[in-house]
């Protein structure tokens, strides 16, 4: 059980890449996914997760990636993880691959920042600022891809002085358990505090209960 309280308005949610091309069973990125996603039971917890923050009334920020025709084509230098993106072309901007998945889409009043193309979504989008626009210090990080695009994020949003709270089953990355695991141990490190989703609840219950 965690140690820490969360006041829910303090609280933003931010979910990464909850579109079709990950969480969507023809989704281009699914396949990579499919296994643990079964084993660790990702999209029924992001669903809970999502809708326990909407109950608590935390802000919400919706994450997104998206390439355009010139991105595919006009990129000098690409990473390991950019050619695996573009040879397959995924999160291609207006298509339904990029479009959020069904059970993770934004409702209105939610937060959707500008869609990064790098893995680190505070060093490349607007989440930084719309966070503490709406007053946000505890920082809870959701979606995909666990070792990339949400460990990088959780670091930024560490190092800015946000506290910073990650999850062993709202996320998964390739390489089965052990990487898993190897993955939750870095979330340790670099997170103030790493739970999973009914721990992250129960928390923020604390502060509804005790006000």
């Amino acid at each position: 059980m965690s140690r820490f309280i969360y006041e829910p308005k303090a609280t933003g949610l931010v979910l990464i890449d909850t579109v079709n091309d990950i969480f969507s069973e023809n989704g281009k990125g699914y396949p990579l996914f499919k296994e643990e996603f079964a084993r660790i039971g990702v999209l029924e917890n992001l669903v809970r997760l999502l809708a326990g923050a909407r109950e608590r009334q935390m802000p919400i920020f919706f994450c997104p990636m998206s390439y355009t025709e010139e991105d595919f084509t006009t990129w000098k230098h690409l990473s390991g993880i950019h050619q695996e993106m573009y040879t397959k072309r995924m999160f291609e901007a207006g298509s339904w691959g990029a479009d959020f998945h069904p059970r993770l889409r934004p409702r209105p009043g939610e937060i959707t920042i500008i869609p990064h193309k790098n893995i680190d979504v505070i060093a490349n989008t607007d989440l930084d600022v719309q966070l503490r626009q709406h007053g946000v210090e505890y920082v809870a990080i959701g979606g995909m891809i666990g070792t990339l695009c949400v460990e990088s994020t959780a670091r930024s949003a560490m190092e800015r002085g946000y506290h910073v709270t990650t999850f062993t089953d709202a996320t998964a990355t390739i390489g089965g358990e052990a990487a898993h695991e190897a993955m939750v141990e870095r979330y340790r490190l670099i997170s103030h505090a790493t739970l999973d989703v009914e721990e992250f609840l129960a928390a923020s219950d604390k502060s509804v209960h005790s006000g």
